[in-house]
Parts: structure tokens; sequence; C-alpha cells
């Protein structure tokens, strides 16, 4: 079934020549934004992995200084005694 023939459907009066080709128009145009969403759809994902490797790196790093606050805690400790 073309396109053409699907604007009839559920519509009681029939559709000018140039009203379905605005239509045909409008149609095509939302693919098009459809399709440039989805490649920015793409990037944001290739972000979103950024941004999850970068919460990462920042938690081991948060861990890692906590873990040499926890050593110079102990150091300075045995110091005083």
């Amino acid at each position: 079934m073309t396109l053409r023939r699907l604007v009839f459907l559920g519509i009681k009066t029939a559709m000018t020549s140039a009203r379905i080709d605005q239509a045909i128009a409008r149609i095509e145009s939302a693919l098009s934004r459809i399709d440039a969403a989805k490649t920015q759809d793409t990037s944001s994902s290739d972000d979103a992995a950024r941004v999850t490797a970068l919460v990462n790196s920042h938690e081991q790093l948060r861990e890692d200084v906590a873990e040499t606050l926890r050593d110079l805690d102990k150091v300075i400790a045995e110091l005083d005694q």
C-alpha cells in the first residue's frame, strides 16, 4: 500500500493532491528528524560510556585516597606513642 493511499484511510472527505503532498512532506521531515535523533542518541551513548568510566575512575581515586589517609593516620598514631 502506498503512502498516498494510507493518507485516505479513516478520512471521510478526500484530500486534495496538494494537501496529500504536504502531509507526505511533513512525514518525510519527521522521519529525517527521527534519524537525526537516532544519530545523536548513539553519540549520547558514547558520552554515557565516557561518563561511566569517569565515575568509576573517580570512585577508585576516592578509595585510594581514603586508604592512603588511613595509612597516614596509622603512621601518625605510631609516632605519637
